[in-house]
């Protein structure tokens, strides 16, 4: 359009036509710190500006770096150490042992006694032939001390010919025949507190006669 035309159109109200914007031009290489792909670089820059490096310091997996192994310093036992230490435990085993043992032995025992003095029990029921009105005192060395149970003068006699015998059952001392104590002795031995032998010397019985006066001192 010549220069003329246009000003008699822009003299009629028309308006020139408005110029095309420029678009911007687009880089076509990589963005730095990016590799192609879309993949962040390892040292890729932050907002500070600094490159960041994801290993860790000082390398590796990041864990501490020990020169020797754990216990790696302890010297090695000899073998006198060790042949000690054998001994020791071997020790140790036999003394567990033996302890166990004396345990068993101990309970075993008291069972025993358990069992002992429910038979003498038993066997003593309606044994006893102490005389409530006994007088006389027939002393006799028991358990380390000088005990006595009343007796009347037949029984005295037949006491101290071995006819008849004394029974200690839990604290009582009770005067039985001469088969029955030996039934009690079977069963449980400790309860015998008097069995005369009427062939041993007087000498050896000094209790047997009832004159004989205990000191005044005597603890019963």
């Amino acid at each position: 359009m010549s220069d003329s035309l246009r000003d008699q159109l822009l003299g009629l109200g028309f308006k020139p036509a408005p110029k095309p914007e420029r678009q911007p031009e687009r880089k076509s290489g990589p963005t730095p710190g990016h590799k192609p792909g879309g993949r962040p670089g390892r040292n890729q820059e932050n907002g500070s500006g600094r490159r960041q490096d994801s290993r860790k310091p000082g390398g590796g997996s990041g864990k501490p770096h020990s020169p020797h192994k754990a216990g790696g310093n302890r010297p090695a036992r000899t073998r006198e150490e060790i042949d000690l230490a054998k001994a020791y435990a071997i020790r140790a085993q036999k003394e567990k042992e033996e302890r166990i043992e004396a345990e068993r032995l101990k309970q075993e025992e008291a069972r025993q006694r358990r069992e002992a003095k429910a038979k003498l029990e038993a066997l003593l029921k309606d044994k006893a032939l102490n005389d409530p009105d006994a007088e006389i005192a027939r002393h006799f060395p028991y358990g380390g001390k000088i005990k006595r149970i009343y007796v009347n003068e037949t029984q005295l006699k037949a006491l101290n010919a071995g006819e008849l015998g004394v029974v200690q059952q839990n604290g009582r001392y009770l005067l039985v025949t001469a088969e029955t104590l030996a039934q009690a002795e079977a069963a449980f031995a400790p309860s015998i507190a008097l069995k005369v032998d009427p062939d041993a010397p007087a000498e050896e019985d000094p209790y047997a006669d009832p004159q004989y006066q205990v000191p005044d001192d005597l603890v019963w």
